[in-house]
């Protein structure tokens, strides 16, 4: 996983204040072959509850993490119990790393 520890810490206190401790963070895509370089961080997170809109608050987290990761891009989905299930979601939840 090509992902420092510093900016495990950062992503997983940013979905802890937006979210709360119930939600669940993964990193899913390229960030995880350690033999490939550069590429954006793939985020998806999955609520047990629902949200109003998901996809605003995905951008809201996605461009308050950039602010903290040195402009790094970081792409997120919000998976809530309230809407339909994506097939990004089904890759992401069988694929993807959960960060703690």
């Amino acid at each position: 996983m090509r992902l420092s520890a510093q900016s495990q810490a950062i992503i997983h206190q940013a979905v802890l204040q937006r979210f709360g401790d119930r939600a669940q963070v993964r990193l899913f895509g390229s960030r995880l072959d350690d033999t490939v370089k550069g590429g954006d961080i793939d985020l998806h997170i999955r609520l047990l509850e629902g949200v109003d809109n998901p996809r605003w608050e995905a951008s809201l987290l996605s461009a308050q993490l950039q602010r903290k990761l040195d402009g790094r891009k970081v792409d997120v989905r919000v998976l809530d119990a309230s809407h339909p299930t994506l097939p990004v979601d089904l890759v992401a939840l069988s694929e993807g790393v959960l960060l703690t």
